[in-house]
């Protein structure tokens, strides 16, 4: 069994968590996932003020705090901090450990960057070249750079999960056809990726945490030779580990059943968890099956320029106030809108209500266009000008700002054969990682269809109801896959003996057609719902719900991280035996 810790769920994630993973417990491995689709669009920025950065500093920081101590400890450390540039990043560890007096060998992963190939490719669009464009690496030529001696791996833009299997494969030469316990680490990189989430942070069920007060343990996979996994933390930290935590982060931003890996297809709905006591997690029944031929490549676009104004709105006649200060901004164009012209949908404040505050809303304008002018001056001039001509309590909630440049994210795939996945070793030699097997197409997911029944399902469905908030037993967990949003949907576990009454509701209650009920944005988009029983769920996909990705929608929830909640929060019909 090999003990594989998180530090780091995201660039600007806690700095402290790699000395912390270390000093606070046995590992073999220490992990640490920087990238998203929008770091990398951050990352791209970054390169055109330095053609030498493109990677996550943060990163650097920690290294220099901690590669002693992880030498020292015999822990090796892996990281996607590479981000567009794995190999600056490695000879800047390799002039950090110089300077400390250490002998680290430093390896780094290359080949995910497709710039130079994308006219080949045909990977620009009506953006034109993209600013980024990388393809998700597998977690073999990780495994062999750690087989090879290295004590620090760095990466690019590998899948977040490979940093998690790379080890587990080097510690165990699993093959590339070992699917299952393959898949197993890969579902058990998928729980800890995100750090702290597995752990307590951005949970439905807070309230129930034994522990808040303490900053939250990182998690660690505990894997073992036949692919048997165990999530826990470190003894002492903050948060708890639970079946519940983990299935939260289980069902975070995934798409269909089948979860596409480069190594591996996991069958998600295989999953079983288990308490096996404090803070310890198991998983078993983990099946996997060939890889997709292609591979995925995220593409960064800068897609214009953006710019946004917000106004509070007080009291009565909210609806009208808002209607006319729209029509006045408007108006004040004389038809030469800016390409996207687009105002949020605040609602109306309670009457009577005990502060200013709790009466007002927010009313937020955003602008979009590749021409300067139109989101500056000319898109703000007109809401200062209005401060006293308007609605009676007008003001902006600070002053107008610069128009600055958004990305749009989209997908792409590519066959394999047009990707060359390099490790450089840390003796500086070149390996070449040759392409498994792969599926001639992949893997479905099972997908509920509107209106269908889950077999199975309880006759207490069809019993009394009463009206309720859907997270009266109910947990979620939502976020972005680019322009989507994700939502998994749960039943709490816990010792009720409805527990399987409730999930049998669930899986029958959950239809496109009533997400859209609860969720009205949803109203015109596509959705899919895909049942997860081994984990008393469902998982909800939401086609656009984000537009062309978190750094171009004007949506006041760019990551749908909130979306669950609102979710749980809204009221249908429940029968009355299982509330």
């Amino acid at each position: 069994m090999i003990k594989i810790g998180n530090c780091s769920g995201f660039y600007g994630d806690r700095i402290s968590a790699m000395r912390e993973m270390l000093e606070d417990g046995e590992l073999d491995y220490l992990t640490g996932d920087y990238l998203a689709e929008l770091t990398m669009l951050i990352l791209g920025k970054d390169t055109f003020k330095d053609p030498n950065l493109g990677y996550a500093r943060t990163f650097v920081r920690q290294a220099e705090d901690c590669m002693g101590l992880a030498l020292e400890k015999g822990v090796k450390i892996v990281s996607n901090a590479g981000g567009l540039n794995p190999r600056g990043l490695a000879d800047k560890l390799r002039e950090i450990a110089g300077g400390l007096g250490l002998n680290v060998a430093i390896a780094h992963i290359e080949g995910d960057d497709l710039r130079p190939k994308v006219a080949e490719l045909g990977l620009a669009n009506e953006y034109g070249d993209p600013l980024t464009a990388n393809a998700y690496l597998g977690a073999f030529g990780i495994a062999s750079a750690l087989k090879q001696g290295a004590d620090v791996v760095v990466t690019g833009r590998v899948t977040d999960a490979s940093v998690v299997v790379g080890p587990a494969i080097a510690a165990f030469d699993w093959q590339t056809t070992d699917y299952d316990p393959l898949a197993a680490a890969v579902v058990a990189g998928h729980i800890i990726e995100c750090g702290t989430q597995a752990t307590g942070g951005n949970f439905a069920g807070f309230l129930t945490l034994p522990d808040r007060r303490k900053p939250f343990g990182f998690p660690i996979a505990e894997i073992s030779a036949d692919g048997g996994v165990v999530i826990t933390k470190h003894e002492g930290t903050g948060g708890a580990v639970l079946v519940d935590t983990v299935t939260a982060q289980l069902v975070y931003e995934i798409q269909t059943t089948t979860y596409l890996n480069p190594d591996v297809s996991v069958d998600l709905s295989s999953i079983e968890l288990s308490q096996q006591g404090t803070d310890r997690v198991a998983i078993s029944g983990v099946r996997g099956f060939e890889p997709p031929e292609n591979l995925k490549v995220c593409l960064n676009h800068i897609g214009g320029l953006r710019n946004s104004c917000e106004v509070v709105v007080t009291g009565l006649d909210i609806e009208e106030k808002i209607a006319w200060i729209k029509q006045q901004v408007e108006d004040s164009f004389d038809g030469d809108l800016p390409a996207r012209l687009e105002w949020s949908n605040p609602g109306v404040a309670p009457l009577n209500a005990a502060t200013e505050e709790a009466g007002s809303v927010l009313l937020r304008l955003s602008a979009f266009d590749t021409d300067a002018n139109k989101v500056g001056k000319a898109f703000t001039a007109p809401l200062v000008e209005l401060a006293l001509a308007s609605y009676p309590g007008l003001s902006l909630t600070s002053p107008p700002g610069k128009p600055s440049p958004y990305g749009v994210y989209s997908a792409a795939y590519v066959p394999r054969e047009a990707v060359e996945h390099r490790v450089v070793h840390a003796n500086g030699d070149v390996e070449v990682i040759a392409d498994p097997e792969t599926a001639a197409g992949a893997p479905e997911g099972v997908r509920r269809e509107a209106g269908a029944l889950t077999e199975g399902v309880s006759a207490e469905g069809s019993g009394s109801t009463t009206t309720a908030p859907l997270g009266s037993f109910v947990y979620a967990r939502s976020g972005d896959k680019g322009g989507d949003a994700n939502v998994g949907l749960w039943v709490r576990h816990d010792d009720d003996p409805r527990y399987e009454a409730r999930v049998a509701w669930l899986l029958g209650a959950i239809t496109p057609e009533s997400v859209r009920a609860l969720l009205p944005e949803a109203q015109d988009l596509g959705v899919e719902v895909y049942p997860l029983p081994n984990l008393g769920g469902v998982n909800v996909l939401i086609r656009g719900l984000l537009g062309a990705g978190v750094a171009a929608t004007s949506r006041f929830d760019p990551q749908a991280k909130g979306v669950g909640e609102w979710i749980r929060s809204r009221f249908l019909e429940i029968p009355e035996g299982l509330l």
